[in-house]
């Protein structure tokens, strides 16, 4: 079964989608590291009230929001929804990778895989249909995203600079600020990307 984390992310969210994991990992690393909610809602810029449910299980966190709970926790989003190893080889089972992010019309995010935090890298698989979008805050300093275009053509826009990657091509991207994917054409977009968090 997927453990469907967050369909449609920002708004509209269907809690019944809501990963068990996610609650219980917060939970417990909050725990371990002998926080309370209110220094972790201080250290993740995240409402108290929103980690509370979210520890519940009845709240639908979004990408953002995870991003920021990994960050103050030290750990990566892969951490928290369970797609992280440290051996030297670790399988991800195709049920077992979660969707993060749902498009109004039916795209998704999904994090194939991921290493643990605090310094990380993660490997996504997006697909956005005509007229999605996705928005980002921006992420920590020294965040990188090295994305692929399988099919139809990705819009990117860092801060203010926008950049069309059409199918077959590659970009680079530094999140550190506020970012987004679109679709802005005809057919469905697919692409790839890898997320790199450097800490040290």
């Amino acid at each position: 079964m997927k453990n469907k984390v967050n369909k449609m992310t920002e708004v509209g969210a269907d809690i019944d989608f809501v990963s068990a994991a996610v609650s219980t990992s917060v939970k417990t690393y909050r725990q371990q590291q002998k926080l309370s909610l209110d220094e972790l809602s201080r250290r993740a810029g995240v409402s108290k009230g929103m980690l509370v449910e979210i520890e519940k299980g009845s709240a639908n966190p979004s990408i953002a929001i995870l991003c920021k709970i990994a960050a103050a926790l030290g750990l990566s989003v892969a951490d928290i929804v369970n797609v992280s190893a440290d051996p030297l080889a670790h399988l991800v089972a195709e049920a077992d990778i979660p969707v993060l992010w749902q498009g109004e019309k039916g795209g998704t995010a999904r994090l194939l895989a991921g290493t643990q935090g605090p310094d990380m890298i993660e490997l996504w698989h997006w697909q956005m249909f005509p007229g999605e979008a996705f928005e980002s805050p921006g992420h920590p300093q020294r965040t990188y995203e090295l994305l692929h275009v399988e099919q139809g053509e990705l819009t990117l826009k860092v801060d203010e600079q926008v950049l069309a990657v059409p199918c077959g091509s590659s970009a680079v991207a530094k999140t550190a600020a506020p970012h987004s994917y679109a679709n802005l054409g005809a057919q469905p977009l697919i692409f790839t990307m890898a997320v790199a968090e450097i800490h040290s």
